[in-house]
């Protein structure tokens, strides 16, 4: 088991030489530091088998696409897998991070990526999910093409129901 209890050693993204030798021609996962006490049987099935770096993009610097891009160079990794608690801001970079740094590279490496929706709920997402997210104006597209989507978000975002909150208030002022 690769899972990472506090009186273990941790590898950190941010931390970990990009020559690592358990880095070499491995399966890593990038994941966010929370999820082990977010949903602990989520996370350890996904650690299983594979090298674990922790991150969390609120506590570290943010520019991680340049150290993935000199993992992927240096160490060769044979897949790279992100899982991310769904709907965190800082989280979302972990997903861009790793795209940015397979482009900048030039190498294809296997890559799975995955959210954890409400605590709960690991769901797969495509490289290509991430780069619409990027691109705010296609978001907004997709929205006005499909309003009903707002519906779902009510289910998972605690700043949207208040937001709507907010905006009945101030309607009756």
């Amino acid at each position: 088991m690769n899972s990472c209890k506090h009186s273990d050693l941790c590898m950190w993204l941010w931390s970990v030489w990009v020559k690592t030798p358990k880095l070499n021609n491995n399966d890593i996962l990038i994941v966010s530091a929370c999820l082990p006490y977010v949903n602990r049987e989520i996370y350890e099935n996904l650690s299983n088998r594979k090298q674990t770096l922790f991150a969390c993009p609120e506590r570290e610097p943010a520019s991680y696409y340049g150290k993935i891009a000199s993992i992927i160079k240096s160490s060769k990794p044979r897949t790279i897998t992100v899982a991310t608690i769904d709907g965190s801001p800082h989280c979302f970079q972990l997903h861009a991070a790793v795209n940015e740094a397979v482009y900048i590279t030039g190498e294809e490496v296997d890559r799975k990526h995955y959210v954890i929706v409400d605590g709960e709920k690991i769901v797969e997402i495509s490289p290509d999910s991430v780069r619409v997210a990027r691109y705010l104006h296609l978001v907004e597209k997709l929205i006005n093409a499909h309003p009903e989507i707002l519906e779902e978000l009510k289910k998972h975002s605690l700043e949207y129901i208040e937001s709507l909150k907010n905006r009945r208030e101030l309607k009756e002022l």
